[in-house]
């Protein structure tokens, strides 16, 4: 690693916000200083986000790391839910700072889940960690993220992933007749299509549309000054409005079920973590059971599912903390 004094510059970018920090890590240990949050939209690329950031603070560390929402690999990419392409040379480049890492967001959450403790998770399911078991990581936000994690060398390996591209499969009569609804639309349904603040809209609109409930007057006021996510999930955990529950109830089923997917794929007995903005908000709905049903449901293979360890990344900073952590590695 690099020298622990070090400062470090990391970026969390979101389709919706872009984060940076502050990060100096010591012997696994991390301290996070001067945080600003950045709307994406508002920029043309991340090099202006950080240039600004840089330029109010009056400092531009040696090294920065950047998790980003699109498959990094050599040379640009493009992100799926914002109009920015990053190209990690350019970059550099562009923010003065050369020895600069871009890493996919959910394989930044990958680095960044060895430094964080008991205090930063909310235990759905609680088995014991099996050591230097594989583990996955998926999280529903602007869009769905994916990683693994494998024991390799002395220390877990990270492995990007874009599995939330992939395509959604219905488990009963209601799901399959909300894919065809919203396949004639998109036609094509990934996971990420509802697994993400725009996924439970949809669930909702399919729910309303479709005349499986009636949508409350009062619930369509407040979307209009509101954002629809949130109304949804704020009546969904107060179960006061049918569409908005029944909405809410199907997302966490859905999310189980591809949690548990990812589970059996790797054999995730080092843990499945969800991450993400949504699953700290809806922690309730999370452990009501309908989550855990759909995760255990693996038929011959529920027993497997059953003994493997399920949290929630509470720590709000760990897309920051990992963007570090990848920075930190030796040139």
């Amino acid at each position: 690693m690099s020298t622990a004094a070090e400062p470090i510059l990391a970026g969390d970018a979101g389709g919706t916000n872009t984060r940076l920090a502050i990060v100096r890590i010591e012997q696994g240990t991390w301290n996070i200083r001067d945080r600003a949050t950045f709307p994406s939209a508002e920029f043309d690329g991340l090099a202006a986000i950080v240039n600004r950031y840089c330029d109010t603070l009056g400092l531009r560390p040696e090294r920065a790391g950047f998790g980003v929402p699109c498959p990094v690999r050599d040379g640009p990419c493009k992100l799926a839910n914002l109009d920015w392409q990053i190209d990690p040379d350019r970059l550099a480049l562009d923010i003065g700072i050369p020895r600069t890492v871009v890493v996919n967001d959910f394989e930044a959450i990958g680095h960044a889940i060895p430094s964080l403790g008991p205090e930063d998770f909310a235990i759905i399911q609680n088995k014991p960690v099996v050591p230097q078991g594989p583990v996955a990581i998926l999280g529903a936000g602007t869009g769905l993220g994916q990683a693994f994690l494998f024991w390799q060398n002395g220390r877990y390996e990270v492995i990007p992933s874009e599995g939330g591209h992939a395509d959604f499969a219905p488990r009963n009569k209601l799901e399959t007749e909300m894919f065809l609804h919203w396949n004639r639309q998109l036609e094509r349904v990934s996971w990420e299509r509802f697994l993400a603040g725009p996924g439970l809209v949809r669930i909702y609109r399919f729910l309303v549309d479709t005349n499986v409930f009636t949508e409350s007057e009062a619930i369509a006021r407040e979307m209009i000054g509101e954002d629809d996510a949130a109304v949804i999930s704020e009546h969904g955990l107060r179960e006061d409005d049918l569409a908005c529950t029944k909405a809410l109830e199907m997302f966490c089923s859905i999310y189980g079920a591809q949690a548990g997917n990812l589970g059996l794929t790797v054999r995730s007995t080092g843990g499945v973590y969800l991450a993400g903005g949504i699953a700290p908000r809806i922690l309730p709905a999370l452990r009501k059971g309908g989550f855990l049903e759909a995760f255990r449901n693996k038929g011959r293979l529920s027993s497997l599912t059953e003994q493997m360890p399920v949290r929630v990344i509470t720590e709000p900073n760990v897309g920051l903390i990992g963007a570090a952590c990848a920075a930190s590695h030796p040139d």
